[in-house]
């Protein structure tokens, strides 16, 4: 015992640490060590024990604290690892269903209505507070248990391959995603927290009365908070709704990509070459996506696809559809498709396309690569001028892709069905070629991994 100014403490001794191995769980009468493995030191006071907290691991003890960090580090490097890796397409179509925002609530009070009392407790005052609190307890659930499924099995963007990434940013604008997910799970958080605060001050109620106010004061105040931040929820479903809708690419298929200029025909091709079915008007950006169609050549199955139509003018300057074209063909392995209409229907002009093409060209000449010039049906013997065009400043190459497009173009007309037997079979050729590229990358990659 201690006296003076040190009575009040306790007096504080320390096992040393050695190499013991512990016969019994408990340290008690009848127990006994030997030695073998090593034991960390252990607090012990003299009117009460502390004992640290010790798990096995790989057949030592470790203690808790130490534990749970190398769990955290095991987690943490889970993540760098899953961002090291390049996802697959497809994620989209893994989206989880996504109730609307009124009928999470209503299903939740129903079902937090049905929650009776603990069996058993004859007071009344304590029946009344007991059923209180688990009825909010479990209308507090109902409303954040959804919420919390949302968030984990709604990806990370960051996590998703280039174009889904891609298709993310420009369908539903650049942020959005993001922000509609933490409005989300702000609001789960304050459900969670005014939930557990109302089933709290219900448990302490003192009379059967109080509990039904704080059960009613709890139920109305998680019920306004869900009606007036559930847009949140109504939002991520029309978000989960346009991106299951968008069209699945298999990465291992070979992919025509139709491109060109707005209304120069493509949706059209894409309607003869394959099983897409895609808007066709005569007026400009009718594609207002990526649509995606299929060839079948020799028991081979090969996707199509249609994209807006790309004007001339810098990247900063284009909108979201001409963005959408690009992305595509920035992160698929996709064989081209270049569309000229030299008719002057589309309404840009052949020097712009001239324009536009070469860019084009230029940026994605790694591509396999085909030219079809549309509507020869239309063509005349003179190539079509716009008023807005300087015919005396032409060099060469333009004049003669006013006139013939570019070297090697197959001329074509749907409505005439002039040169369609050519290009199928110069697309199921191209198409041919896409299929022993992938192939060869696919074998590089695998003799790299082994």
């Amino acid at each position: 015992m201690m006296s003076g100014a040190t009575s009040n403490m306790y007096q504080l001794w320390q096992v040393p640490s050695t190499k013991l191995l512990l016969r019994s769980s408990k340290f008690s009468k009848g127990s006994y060590l030997l030695p073998g493995t090593e034991v960390y030191p252990t607090l012990c006071f003299c009117k009460r024990i502390q004992t640290a907290t010790y798990e096995i691991v790989d057949g030592s003890y470790i203690p808790a604290t130490q534990s749970k960090q190398n769990n955290k580090e095991a987690v943490h490097n889970k993540e760098e690892n899953k961002a090291s890796e390049v996802e697959t397409v497809g994620a989209f179509q893994k989206l989880p269903m996504v109730m609307p925002s009124v009928d999470i609530l209503y299903s939740a009070l129903r079902k937090a209505k049905r929650v009776t009392p603990t069996k058993g407790i004859a007071n009344i005052a304590k029946r009344e507070r007991n059923r209180g609190a688990k009825q909010l307890d479990a209308l507090m659930k109902e409303l954040a248990v959804p919420l919390r499924g949302y968030m984990e099995n709604f990806p990370n963007k960051k996590y998703l391959h280039p174009y889904e990434r891609s298709l993310i940013e420009l369908t539903l604008g650049d942020g959005n995603y993001e922000e509609v997910l933490r409005k989300v799970d702000a609001l789960r958080k304050k459900v969670v927290s005014v939930g557990k605060e109302h089933a709290s001050l219900c448990a302490k109620s003192l009379s059967k009365r109080e509990a039904e106010e704080r059960l009613n004061e709890g139920t109305k105040n998680l019920e306004e908070i869900f009606n007036r931040e559930g847009k949140a929820v109504d939002d991520l479903l029309n978000i989960a709704k346009t991106l299951r809708a968008m069209p699945v690419v298999d990465l291992e298929t070979p992919t025509l990509c139709l491109v060109g200029a707005p209304n120069v025909g493509k949706s059209s091709l894409v309607r003869i070459l394959s099983t897409g079915k895609p808007e066709v008007r005569n007026y400009p950006f009718t594609t207002r996506g990526i649509l995606m169609g299929h060839i079948a050549l020799n028991y081979q199955n090969f996707q199509v696809t249609d994209t807006p139509g790309i004007l001339k003018r810098h990247d900063e300057d284009r909108n979201n559809l001409e963005k959408l074209t690009l992305a595509v063909l920035s992160h698929l392995p996709t064989a081209i498709l270049y569309v000229h209409d030299l008719s002057g229907e589309c309404g840009t002009s052949p020097s712009d396309q001239f324009v536009i093409y070469k860019e084009i060209r230029e940026r994605f000449g790694d591509h396999l690569w085909l030219d079809v010039v549309s509507k020869c049906d239309l063509l005349k013997e003179s190539p079509v001028i716009f008023v807005t065009e300087d015919s005396d400043a032409d060099h060469l190459e333009l004049a003669r892709y006013r006139k013939m497009g570019p070297s090697g173009a197959i001329r074509v007309s749907v409505k005439s069905e002039a040169g369609l037997i050519e290009l199928k079979s110069r697309v199921h050729e191209l198409l041919a070629s896409q299929m022993s590229r992938i192939k060869s990358l696919k074998n590089e990659e695998n003799l790299v991994l082994t």
